[in-house]
């Protein structure tokens, strides 16, 4: 007999029968076969049951000769191999022993073994009985959580790591602003060769750290949502530079049509970044599986009638297939061999995308690329003053227009009264919300420069206050901040429309910016 019956009892015809059955349907692999040799490089398959025929990738009606899972080629690791056999030899069993082995067609497979060998028989050769279950998606999404868990455990630190930077920037900012400030006023002065040049060496290196800074506070958005006016071009620009490199080695060539006048994006500009290189990667490397090259287009546009700035990364890779498109945004969809992709990449764009009020999707030929769209909302109502030309000058003040400057900081306050005092503006100040509205409640002002974060009283809430008091003043409200803005921050600055400045600033912007919300 050659049936696992036979090497199970003997037994007569009828029970044979019903024991193959019951072998035959069982959803685990059944191997029964011979391990010659103490390191079984040879020996044959006496029987082996449909599932494990499919299992490794072969027919059901394939001889079992052919069918033999632990051989040596069928091992991705050789070491493995012999570490399975050892222990096998030295305890005559195993049980659940993890193994990744080799289907007919090379791809792998992760399996869990439990077998027993028996004692050698009169030609020398050792009987091994094993059951083989198929572990590949239960390892697929141990890995996933694994890796999950360390991606949250390392948010949580560069969390941590991030508030802290974005603190210590924000108290950098202050006295910067103030340094810039006066070594502004006093370069509009007549001085000496030798001040003059001492003051541009203070304006230079003051800028320099001023941008050290926002590098800083770049760092610490990264984990703290913090909204800005940005520019996507120059995002996209930024982003595709960083994979300049990696493209040169893999013979990908990018050609950018970014339409010039774009509306700036309310976004932040670290997560829009991580959704252009989430696309952008995800394009490389199907354009370098299918072809070993390839060429990607990156092009913007202005949509009037969603009042949209649009987005398309179109690459020649080998398309996405229709049953796919469905599913290729779902969390942990992949196309990818195992240990190759995490299914986290476009996932986590789609999440970003939707958290800007923004829409992704993919239009795809079979054999003819494809083409990723993202749309984000253009930024209404609020806008950053962006530096300006070195040939910019500021407008002329209006002339005896009482300005009130809300400021905790005593020599920024005193800075900023000063140049708008020489600008020609009467000027009052208040060291925090409270002391405004005291200061609103008794005097006429035209114009309100308040910072976003003070004790007592900060920005967002003398605003709402204002509002209902005086809601013609509110209306005349600049707001300056050094800090990175939290969600409600940012929730407010959209929703109040009021100009804003980031400290440091220069004096040209804070004298322009003033006279924009005057007029």
């Amino acid at each position: 007999m050659t049936g696992p019956h036979a090497l199970v009892r003997r037994t007569g015809g009828s029970e044979a029968a019903l024991l193959d059955s019951l072998v035959d349907s069982i959803r685990e692999g059944v191997y029964l076969g011979y391990l010659s040799g103490p390191d079984g490089n040879a020996g044959s398959t006496v029987a082996a049951n449909p599932h494990l025929k499919l299992m490794f990738g072969f027919d059901s009606d394939t001889d079992v000769a052919e069918v033999r899972p632990f051989a040596a080629t069928r091992f991705v690791d050789a070491s493995a191999r012999t570490a399975f056999l050892d222990q096998l030899h030295r305890d005559g069993a195993v049980s659940d022993y993890l193994l990744r082995l080799r289907r007919s067609d090379d791809s792998s497979l992760w399996v869990e073994v439990t077998a027993t060998l028996h004692a050698e028989n009169e030609d020398g050769a050792q009987r091994l009985d094993a059951l083989v279950r198929d572990v590949s998606e239960r390892r697929k999404l141990e890995d996933q959580g694994r890796d999950l868990s360390q991606q949250l455990g390392q948010a949580e630190k560069m969390a941590a790591l991030g508030q802290t930077v974005s603190g210590v920037a924000h108290e950098l900012n202050n006295p910067l602003a103030t340094i810039l400030t006066w070594a502004e006023r006093l370069a509009a002065r007549p001085v000496d060769a030798d001040t003059r040049r001492g003051l541009e060496t203070i304006l230079g290196e003051s800028e320099r750290a001023a941008k050290i800074v926002r590098n800083l506070l770049t760092f610490a958005r990264k984990r703290n949502t913090t909204r800005a006016q940005v520019d996507l071009n120059a995002i996209v620009r930024e982003t595709l530079a960083l994979r300049a490199y990696e493209q040169r080695l893999a013979n990908i060539t990018t050609i950018d049509a970014l339409a010039r006048g774009l509306p700036q994006l309310f976004a932040d500009p670290h997560q829009v970044k991580q959704i252009l290189l989430n696309l952008i990667i995800n394009a490389e490397q199907a354009m370098r599986a299918a072809h070993g090259r390839g060429t990607l287009v990156a092009r913007t546009w202005y949509d009037t009638n969603d009042d949209s700035v649009m987005l398309e990364l179109n690459d020649d890779g080998p398309g996405v297939p229709e049953e796919v498109r469905t599913k290729i945004f779902d969390p942990f969809f992949t196309t990818k061999a195992v240990g190759k992709g995490t299914g986290l990449g476009l996932a986590v764009a789609y999440a970003l995308v939707e958290e800007h009020g923004g829409r992704i999707s993919v239009e795809s030929a079979p054999g003819a690329g494809a083409s990723f769209f993202v749309s984000f909302p253009a930024a209404a109502g609020m806008r950053q003053t962006r530096p300006p030309s070195a040939a910019a000058v500021a407008p002329p003040a209006a002339t005896g227009a009482a300005v009130l400057v809300v400021e905790d900081e005593p020599a920024l306050a005193s800075a900023v009264a000063d140049a708008l005092t020489d600008a020609g503006y009467c000027v009052e100040r208040a060291g925090d919300g409270e002391e405004a509205l005291e200061r609103i409640a008794t005097t006429v002002f035209d114009l309100v420069v308040c910072d976003l974060k003070m004790p007592r009283l900060d920005g967002p809430s003398f605003y709402r206050i204002l509002s209902k008091q005086k809601p013609a003043l509110a209306r005349h409200v600049l707001f300056v901040t050094g800090d990175v803005a939290g969600t409600e921050a940012e929730r407010f600055l959209l929703e109040s429309g009021c100009r804003w400045l980031l400290k440091p600033f220069r004096l040209n912007d804070l004298l322009r910016v003033a006279g924009d919300v005057l007029g």
